[in-house]
């Protein structure tokens, strides 16, 4: 429903639109590459945030957990907010807490205040993300237009993530604190346009207005209590009540939260799209394609920084090799797909990603950059330039319309939780690992965590092939498939 601030489109269809839909979509993109950087800028300052804190990995590695779980645990949440409240109110708002969460972030002296803003930081992208595909659809003409606003979108979304590698390796060489509070500016910048440019769309009358708050506070504190039992664990073990309690806290939120969704009128959850059987191997191995690519880079920044003592910007830039190549090829995604069929692109960048993992089983030192990392890196981008977006389309090309928007709100949650589990397992194992006393004692006790990234790729090439065998090589994905699904930068 069109309010005092109408959409941009207004007028017929046209092959080029005009600088005001260009300043909306900037504003989009923009804040969409916003947060695609926010995980890549932790990755590379979290030894420096450990080293400032005093923290060990298993309190350094809430800087981004600490963001997936807000971003993951919250995005359903998001969704229905924004569907009660408006796109425009509840998308400039979260601008604003992003900003104001940027700086507290900056300025942390303990670790329950990073915790807590990077939280709030993954909540306001909760609430940012599937509203900028919602805007585009709806103030760009069908069409063309809208292909070439959704290309653009994707593009952004794609490339934050090698940028915030390279903005947290030359900013946290100052001081870490400077990488978290870099987004402020931006995104102040972006809400005074958005505030001329992002259109209204209120709820339509008689919506019901049931947010589902007891679903949502259940169910990111089992995700909260979870991470925290897991990081728990290697200082404590199993017999520890400060161990198994969140353990034991965790898996009693899930149960309150299953029991919420079932009873309340209006769900959180749509379980209604996880009858798709592509679907569920979509999500899952997406999960584990994420999962184990960020808990290999947690493991690699820990090497060539606390091990090998390089400086932030040099490991940033020895990381790029695995992140530039999605974004270099975002825009030719989809032609890539509509060739060769999601399955075995799935299937086919699965595989890469696990060669890559398999190579730093046996860690060498001195660190061999160009004979086993670079290789590994690589591998583990080729993985995501075959496979990521064929995921994203494959996800959702079995499903009716109407239910797309639910399926991608689980897929999506899906991505962010495995990435949030797997960097606080991979913490752990680091953790209870003897590092010894020399570099090379220290790099030779991340095989554990390094097997359990192993293990994480190859479930997602059982998962690839599985789909592989029983798809068949032919697969389809609708346009409205790959808009849902297409720009979700790897992450969160």
């Amino acid at each position: 429903m069109a309010g005092t601030h109408p959409s941009p489109m207004a007028g017929p269809a046209q092959e080029r639109f005009g600088p005001r839909l260009w300043g909306l979509l900037l504003v989009l993109a923009g804040n969409m590459l916003i947060d695609a950087l926010e995980v890549s800028v932790a990755v590379v300052a979290l030894p420096s945030i450990g080293t400032d804190l005093g923290l060990a990995p298993t309190g350094a590695q809430w800087a981004m957990t600490g963001f997936a779980v807000g971003f993951g645990g919250l995005m359903l949440f998001g969704t229905r907010v924004v569907n009660l409240l408006g796109r425009r109110r509840v998308y400039l708002g979260a601008l604003l807490g992003f900003a104001v969460a940027s700086l507290l972030s900056a300025v942390a002296q303990e670790p329950w205040q990073l915790v807590a803003t990077r939280l709030a930081k993954g909540f306001c992208a909760a609430l940012t993300a599937p509203t900028g595909l919602a805007i585009i659809s709806t103030a760009f003409p069908e069409g063309r237009p809208r292909a070439r606003a959704i290309s653009v979108y994707t593009l952004f979304g794609a490339g934050g993530f090698t940028a915030g590698l390279l903005l947290s390796g030359w900013l946290t060489g100052h001081t870490w604190r400077l990488a978290f509070a870099f987004p402020a500016p931006v995104v102040l910048v972006l809400f005074a346009f958005g505030l001329r440019l992002v259109p209204e769309q209120t709820a339509p009358p008689g919506t019901p207005r049931r947010y589902d708050l007891l679903g949502a506070a259940a169910f990111t504190g089992a995700l909260l209590a979870l991470v925290s039992g897991i990081t728990a664990l290697p200082g404590r073990g199993v017999s520890d009540p400060r161990a198994v309690g969140p353990l034991a806290a965790a898996a009693g939120l899930l149960v309150l939260f299953v029991l919420v969704e079932r009873s309340t009128a209006d769900p959180l959850v749509d379980v209604r799209p996880l009858r798709s059987p592509a679907l569920r191997r979509s999500a899952l191995g997406a999960a584990c394609l994420n999962g184990s690519y960020l808990g290999l880079l947690f493991v690699l920044t820990y090497q060539m920084q606390t091990a090998a003592g390089w400086s932030p910007l040099t490991s940033a830039l020895a990381l790029v090799p695995a992140a530039a190549p999605p974004a270099l090829t975002a825009l030719s995604s989809g032609r890539l797909v509509a060739r060769f069929g999601a399955p075995r692109l799935i299937a086919a960048g699965a595989a890469c990603a696990f060669a890559g993992y398999l190579l730093q089983l046996r860690p060498s030192w001195p660190l061999d950059y160009a004979g086993r990392i670079l290789p590994t890196l690589l591998l583990v981008g080729a993985g995501f330039v075959l496979s990521f977006a064929a995921l994203n389309m494959r996800a959702t090309s079995q499903l009716a319309p109407a239910e797309r928007g639910a399926a991608s709100g689980l897929y999506q949650t899906a991505v962010q939780l495995a990435a949030a589990v797997a960097v606080a397992a991979v913490a752990a194992l680091l953790a209870a690992a003897d590092p010894g006393t020399t570099p090379a004692q220290a790099v030779s006790a991340c095989r554990p965590a390094l097997v359990l990234v192993a293990v994480l790729g190859g479930a997602g090439l059982l998962v690839g092939l599985t789909g592989l065998t029983r798809s068949g090589a032919s697969a389809t994905a609708t346009p409205s498939a790959t808009a849902t699904g297409a720009p979700r930068a790897p992450r969160t």
